[in-house]
């Protein structure tokens, strides 16, 4: 008789460590056993020799419903399982639907559970005109945290909070014990700069990053993290493309501050002018990607420690949307899961760095921030069997004959990838065999954070 449902055998990466010649035993969908050398006996075994066994990853930031029949869950979270990511954490600013109210953020939650083949966890948002109303029930509804904007992208989907508004906010979701998002961009700075780039006629690839300089980024991260301080809010900033921002981040955590900043996977990836010079709009996003100087410098917080997750800040736009070679009338934002836990490998083993930084910046520390530390996150007993294999099996990346996603385009087509997904599992079962998607629509779950709404941690 065995003792377990599956075991997969590998080199197991966790945060704490790496563990040649390691095994996972799993019982019910959990890990029940952990260790080295010879496994115990198991009903499925999965032998992956020296390759890298990790933790599912857990991208921070997915946006499955920017662009109104285009993506949805079916397909990023399709996109998602042949990556190596077990659970995306979508953002609130739909097309056609702002998740500002705990009845949407439940439409929403029911909708995408039959569509996703991984599992899902939702921000929810508050609309201006109604304040923070709606924080505490969409927390009792299960949101897993909360995101704002400084900037107003537009003013239903996308909307502007402002700051005596934001510090209202803070106060409510400093109740709940979830975490305040933010999208960091001065409002008043990127608009009167655009303006000024847009009266010189230009349409060139650098006027994007112009039109939001670095000191735009910066000046509302402060902003944020003053007010974190202010009102005891856990506040993350959701992209950072300047080093000055991690710089920001670390000296409020000296002085107490609960304050966490993301990296996007292409920050640390693209760099303007090598990559957005000849993309153009398929390398727009806010805030933009700038220099390989700063690209550097985010790479040396990494490695310091000073970043606390990396996320895609995903987005499938159809091509019609990143094509115009006016470089401001693009649609910003990349779709980037199927090729998150490589890239990142990728960067750690060609800068010499311990691999152990994927697992907590793309697992351990994602489920830190987001209060899912019992469930997810780690290779550890108890949690969730969600484990992604990677080996070393370079090939050029190329979009469109995967089949995995929607759209056949992204910024890293053409690119030389060295670390490929050869299995990912969802509470121990294969969802993709290295090829194959397994896991049907439907097959996700929605994940709630282990909080109790206006009571901390549970």
């Amino acid at each position: 008789m065995s003792d377990f449902d599956t075991v997969i055998r590998g080199t197991l990466v966790n945060e704490d460590g790496v563990t040649e010649g390691g095994y996972i035993a799993i019982r019910d969908g959990k890990i029940a056993h952990l260790g080295q050398g010879a496994a115990p006996s198991a009903r499925e075994v999965h032998d992956f020799g020296s390759a890298l066994v990790l933790p599912g990853t857990i991208d921070g930031q997915v946006h499955s419903r920017s662009q109104k029949d285009q993506e949805d869950f079916v397909w990023s979270t399709r996109s998602a399982a042949a990556g190596g990511v077990t659970t995306v954490v979508d953002m609130p600013y739909d097309a056609g639907a702002l998740i500002c109210t705990a009845d949407l953020l439940t439409e929403k939650a029911e909708s995408a559970a039959k569509q996703a083949r991984v599992d899902f966890a939702l921000y929810g948002t508050i609309r201006p005109s109604e304040g923070p109303a709606h924080i505490d029930a969409m927390a009792k509804a299960g949101a897993i945290g909360f995101k704002f904007s400084t900037f107003e992208t537009d003013p239903n989907r996308f909307p502007r909070i402002p700051t005596p508004l934001l510090y209202s906010a803070f106060e409510a979701v400093a109740r709940t014990g979830l975490i305040a998002g933010v999208h960091n961009e001065n409002d008043e700075c990127v608009k009167v700069w655009s303006d000024a780039v847009k009266a010189t006629g230009r349409t060139d690839y650098l006027t994007h990053g112009e039109s939001r300089p670095p000191i735009a980024e910066t000046l509302a991260i402060a902003e944020v993290y003053e007010i974190a301080e202010a009102t005891g809010c856990s506040a993350h900033i959701v992209h950072c493309s300047v080093g000055r921002g991690y710089e920001l981040a670390q000296a409020y955590r000296a002085q107490g501050v609960d304050a966490t900043i993301e990296a996007c996977i292409h920050y640390l990836v693209l760099s303007e002018e090598e990559d957005v010079s000849r993309l153009i709009g398929r390398a727009k996003c806010n805030p933009p990607i700038r220099s390989s100087n700063e690209r550097e410098k985010i790479w040396k917080h990494l490695a310091e420690g000073h970043v606390t997750i990396v996320s895609t800040d995903h987005v499938s736009w159809s091509l019609s949307a990143k094509s115009s070679p006016k470089m401001l009338e693009n649609s910003s934002g990349m779709p980037g899961l199927e090729v998150l836990p490589s890239l990142l490998l990728d960067g750690l083993t060609e800068r010499g760095l311990p691999l152990t930084h994927a697992p907590r910046l793309l697992s351990t520390n994602v489920a830190r921030l987001f209060r899912l530390t019992d469930q997810k996150g780690s290779l550890a007993l108890g949690l969730d069997a969600d484990i992604a294999v990677f080996a070393e099996r370079p090939r050029i990346y190329d979009p469109s004959a995967s089949g995995h996603n929607i759209v056949g385009w992204s910024p890293y087509e053409g690119r030389t990838i060295r670390h490929a997904p050869v299995a990912t599992f969802q509470r121990g079962r294969m969802i993709f065999d290295g090829t194959n998607v397994l896991a049907e629509p439907g097959a996700g779950r929605f994940i709630r954070p282990t909080v109790t709404a206006l009571g901390g941690a549970a």
